[in-house]
Parts: structure tokens; C-alpha cells; sequence
């Protein structure tokens, strides 16, 4: 029996009361956890604690990532997952700091900091509850579709560069020394330095290497097994036997703060909030999309529709609350929550026990891992963002499509040299100017007949088709408006000017104008006149029957004429052969 065959079984039968109605809507973890089975407890008591050893060591590197003290990490951590089993639609979400948003955290609240970490927890604080709210309204307003202006190319770049930007900023940490920079050029230029001066620490480089190795050998090899949780136990293990943070001289995780996370407003000015706004929005965004994918994911998996709308309410509701409790901005996890699905998780409660698990470690042994490495937690984040980098996908865009591909580079160089929120900004401003120019450029052809073939077709596809004496033909696809009408016309006439025998009509195949506006009716009206003055008709195949309403609500149609309209391109011409006789037949016909 596996564990999702003990969900209980959906019915449509049952009455079900007013208020488990309102819990299913806005608090579906906490309906879940009010039917919760006997049953399941087991299998999430397990799954639990197999994924607390996930979530400790990634929880702590992340956080050193976003440019805060490796214990914010935690309560990064237990937070969200408390926060989420209330509100959260998905039953194995797992939610908590992020590799892709460490990168973008640092990036915003670093040069705000100026060095002190007291500051740069209250900036992540801030973020957090920015990012919760514009989480928040894109759930109750219905605003997920906004998240497509992220589109693959620009994502694809933007996460590549972020795997870059964070693999340079860990590089000094698992080589044993630090550098205080901003940027990647000064970064890497800095680890040149440090490395030239002699400042890398042999045992460190050997335990961030090693620890490194081994997570991606047993990623690889034994999928299965916890690199993570084995690299953790014997570096802190070596650490503490050797006593390397004496005799080696490298830097240790140190002993961790005793206690839960409290209560405490983040204070920081207005200035810096409107700085923090943008990429608030942007993380909002990039969780969305993420977390939308593994939401439905998940839901097919289990057969259980989820809402993505509460989705991002619950995402959005744990960013509030751990910013509120000395977090910073988190998501939903590509990599934890495949850990709880797999470890037999049923419900949100193996998220309560991993959560749990954590509050106990700090409450009662915080200097568990006092002799970590930070090399090693260098090695953890290095790896996570190994994993998420994706060239081959940017490569394959190259081969396929040339301007997707300069998206992609554009985010990527945007994001990597010129800053995160600017980047992907550049990128977005790119992709909606290459939407224009597509719709203003759009696909058009003359059509041609092509002998055992049904419809007309594409007279450069098939320059082996035949068109009707007299007749043209011409094929636009896209809505017609004021920037492409001029082009409309121009290509048009030229089609006619093109017929090697005289024109008597012209039939625009519409099925793809789906809008006509009212710059657009003057052009069709001016078009329809020239081509009057030369004795050719106009006519339209396919159009819509919103299209036409615009149209006649313009008046155009008081000008060109409403009998101009055909239901298909094939009967067009059959009218056309019918009003006038020419020496042409069908290959049907023959």
C-alpha cells in the first residue's frame, strides 16, 4: 500500500457544513489537519524527521547565501512550514529558503547593509513582508498571469546567472577565505587575488572539495541516499575530532543561539522600503512560477486539484509571518519537497515534524554543529545551484530559435553584471518589444491550390500551387491595429501587383483577425478605395463575428459593403468561379 492510497476517497454526495466550506477555501491545511487520519501519523512522523536532515544544513547555507547569520536560516525555515500547514492547499509543499532567492535577497540587501548584519537581518525582514504582501495580491486578485511575462528564455538566463553569482560569492568560503563585495567582476576578481596572495586554506579547500564530490557523486550514483545530511555529519565530525578550527584555522558555523525566533518588527527607513519594493515584486513573481508548476505537479501526482490562487496566498501569508520572526523571503522547494513525497509523506504534518524537529535542535543542543564547516555549508549551497543551472536548455535555444536565445543572454548578462532586478527588468522590456514587433510584423501569404491536397496553402511553402485566374488570395495572422494597418495595406497591393494576370478581386483570409481597430477601419476603407479605382473587389474569408461588429459599429461597413463576407476561404472562391467564369478547374474536378 503506498501512502498516497490512504487519502481518503473524493465524494460528491455529501453535504459538507458551511464552515469546513470556509476552511476548504481559505485555510485548507488547517481542514486537513482537522480530518486528519490515525493513520497517516506514522507515515508523516517519518517523512518528518527524514527531511529535518535535509532542511537543517540547507536551511543554514542559504541563509549565509542571502548575507545573514546562518541562524536566520532556521527560522526561515520552521516558520513558513508552521505558517503553510494552516493555509497551504498542497499536502507535501514543502516551503523554506531557496537557493534562486538567497542570490536575489543578497543582491538587494547587501548594499543597503553597509556591512552590518544587525542591518542586513532587518533588510531581509523588510523584504520579506514586502514579498509576503505582493504574494497576497496576486492570490486574492487573481494576478498568477502576470508571473507569464517571466517567460523560459528570460528565466533560463535569470537563473543561470543567479547559479553563477552565487557559485563566485561561495567560491572564497569553501577556499577558506572571505571577500566583501557586491558584484561578480569584483568578486571573482577578489578570489584571483586571494588565491595569487596565499590566502586559500588548504584543509578548507580540501573539506569544501570533498564535501562538494560527495553530494553530487551520491546525487548521481545513489539518488537515494542523503549526500547533504552525510556530507554535514562527517565534515562537522573530522571538525570536531581534529579540532580544525585551532590547528587548521578555518572558519566554523559556531555555536547557535538558544530558542525560537521571536517576535520582532523589522526597523528600516522609507527609503530603503522603496528600494526593496521592486525586488519584492520580482521574488513574488519568481515564486509564483515556481511554485505553480510544482503545485500542479504534485496535484497530478495525487489526483487532487489545487487552487493557485491559495497558493500564493500561502506562500504569501509565510513570508509575512517569517519576516515578522527574523526570516527572510522563501518558496516552495523543487528539491525538499520531492524528499517528503519520497520519504512517504501524507498530509502537512511532516512539515510540522521537520519544523518541530529544527525548534527542538535549537531549544535543546544548539551546539550540535558548532564545529561545521563553513566550507562545507559553502559546498551545500554550490551544489544546490548545480543543480538548478540549466546551459543545455540555453544552448537548445540557440539551435532553435536565435531571438528567444538573445532573451536569455540579455537576462543572463542583465542579471549577472548589471544587477538582479535591472536584469530581469531588461530582459521583460525586451520580450514585450519582441511581442510588438511580432504583432507588428506579422505572418502573411498568398495562397495557392495545391492538386490532392484539401484547403488552400501557403504559396512559399508550396511553389507548386495554382491560384484562381483573376483571383488573390491573401492571408494575414494577426489582429489588425494601428501599427500594422499601413504594412497591411502595402502588402496587400503588392500581392495584387504581383499576379502575373489581371485582378479582379481580392479575398483577405481573416480567421487570425481577431481585432479591428478604429485606425485600422480608416486603412480598410482607404484600401478598399484604391483597389476600387483599378475595378478590383474586396472581400474578407473567416472573419469573426466580433471583428465585424466593430466594423459596423465604425461604419466602415456603410463604405465597403456587408454582403463582402465568406464563412471559409474555400467558398470564397467558389463564389468567385461562380460570378466569374474563368478556364481554371479543381483537382477535384478533373
Amino acid at each position: 500500500m503506498t501512502p498516497q492510497s490512504l487519502l481518503p476517497a473524493v465524494t460528491t454526495n455529501e453535504v459538507t457544513p458551511s464552515y469546513r466550506l470556509w476552511l476548504n477555501r481559505w485555510a485548507p491545511g488547517l481542514a486537513t489537519l482537522l480530518s486528519y487520519r490515525r493513520a497517516w501519523f506514522v507515515h508523516d512522523v517519518m517523512a518528518g524527521l527524514a527531511l529535518s536532515a535535509i532542511l537543517l544544513p540547507v536551511g543554514m547555507g542559504y541563509a549565509e547565501a542571502a548575507g545573514v547569520p546562518a541562524i536566520h536560516g532556521l527560522y526561515a525555515t520552521i516558520v513558513p512550514l508552521l505558517v503553510y500547514a494552516i493555509f497551504g492547499p498542497s499536502r507535501i509543499m514543502v516551503l523554506g529558503p531557496d537557493s534562486t532567492m538567497a542570490a536575489v535577497i543578497a543582491a538587494l540587501i547587501l548594499p543597503l547593509s553597509g556591512g552590518s548584519a544587525t542591518h542586513a537581518i532587518a533588510l531581509a525582514g523588510m523584504l520579506a513582508l514586502l514579498s509576503g504582501a505582493f504574494a497576497l495580491l496576486i492570490g486574492f486578485a487573481r494576478l498568477g498571469l502576470v508571473a507569464d511575462l517571466l517567460s523560459k528564455p528570460i528565466r533560463i538566463g535569470f537563473l543561470n546567472a543567479i547559479a553563477i553569482t552565487v557559485i563566485i560569492g561561495q567560491l572564497p568560503k569553501v577556499l577558506g577565505f572571505s571577500t566583501v563585495t557586491d558584484s561578480l567582476p569584483a568578486t571573482t576578481w577578489h578570489i584571483v587575488q586571494g588565491i595569487a596572495d596565499g590566502q586559500a586554506k588548504v584543509v578548507a579547500c580540501v573539506l569544501g572539495v570533498g564535501c562538494l564530490a560527495l553530494v553530487l557523486v551520491l546525487k548521481h550514483y545513489r539518488p537515494r541516499w542523503p549526500g547533504i545530511l552525510l556530507a554535514v555529519a562527517l565534515a562537522t565530525i573530522a571538525s570536531g575530532l581534529l579540532n580544525l578550527g585551532t590547528s587548521a584555522n578555518i572558519a566554523l558555523l559556531g555555536t547557535l543561539p538558544q530558542g525560537l525566533p521571536s517576535f520582532d518588527i523589522p526597523h528600516v527607513t522609507l527609503n530603503e522600503i522603496i528600494q526593496l519594493i521592486p525586488g519584492a515584486a520580482i521574488i513574488a513573481l519568481l515564486s509564483f512560477a515556481d511554485t505553480s508548476v510544482l503545485s500542479r505537479a504534485l496535484a497530478q501526482r495525487s489526483g487532487v486539484d489545487v487552487n493557485q490562487n491559495q497558493e500564493m496566498i500561502a506562500i504569501g501569508a509565510a513570508n509575512i509571518a517569517t519576516g515578522l520572526f527574523q526570516g527572510f523571503s522563501v518558496s516552495s522547494s523543487t528539491s525538499r519537497t520531492p524528499v517528503a513525497e519520497a520519504a512517504g509523506a501524507i498530509t502537512q504534518v511532516a512539515g510540522l515534524v521537520g519544523a518541530s524537529a529544527i525548534a527542538l535542535l535549537l531549544l535543546l543542543a544548539p551546539n550540535l554543529m558548532e564545529n561545521l564547516p563553513s566550507a562545507t555549508l559553502g559546498a551545500i549551497v554550490i551544489a544546490a545551484c548545480l543543480s538548478f543551472a540549466d546551459f543545455k536548455s540555453m544552448a537548445q535555444l540557440y539551435r532553435l530559435r536565435k531571438a528567444e536565445f538573445s532573451l536569455s543572454i540579455a537576462s543572463f548578462l542583465g542579471v549577472a553584471f548589471v544587477g538582479v532586478i535591472e536584469g530581469i527588468c531588461i530582459a521583460i522590456v525586451l520580450s514585450l518589444m519582441v511581442l510588438v514587433w511580432n504583432t507588428w510584423h506579422p505572418y502573411s501569404a498568398i495562397l495557392v491550390r495545391v492538386d490532392g491536397s484539401k484547403g488552400y496553402h501557403d504559396s512559399r511553402r508550396h511553389p507548386e500551387g495554382r491560384s484562381i485566374p483573376g483571383l488573390v488570395l491573401f492571408r494575414w495572422d494577426a489582429p489588425l491595429f494601428f501599427a500594422n494597418a499601413e504594412l497591411f495595406k502595402q502588402q496587400v497591393l503588392q500581392a495584387v501587383n504581383s499576379s502575373t494576370e489581371p485582378v479582379l478581386r481580392v479575398v483577405v483570409a481573416a480567421d487570425a483577425i481577431t481585432d479591428v481597430d478604429i485606425t485600422a477601419a480608416e486603412v480598410l476603407v482607404t484600401l478598399h478605395s484604391e483597389l476600387n479605382a483599378q475595378g478590383i473587389a474586396l472581400r474578407f474569408a473567416g472573419l469573426k463575428g466580433p471583428a465585424k461588429d466593430h466594423l459596423q459599429r465604425y461604419g466602415t461597413l456603410d463604405v465597403i459593403g456587408s454582403a463582402i463576407f465568406s464563412p471559409t476561404v474555400g467558398s470564397a472562391a467558389n463564389q468567385y468561379r461562380a460570378e466569374h467564369p474563368v478556364d481554371w478547374k479543381d483537382w477535384d474536378e478533373v
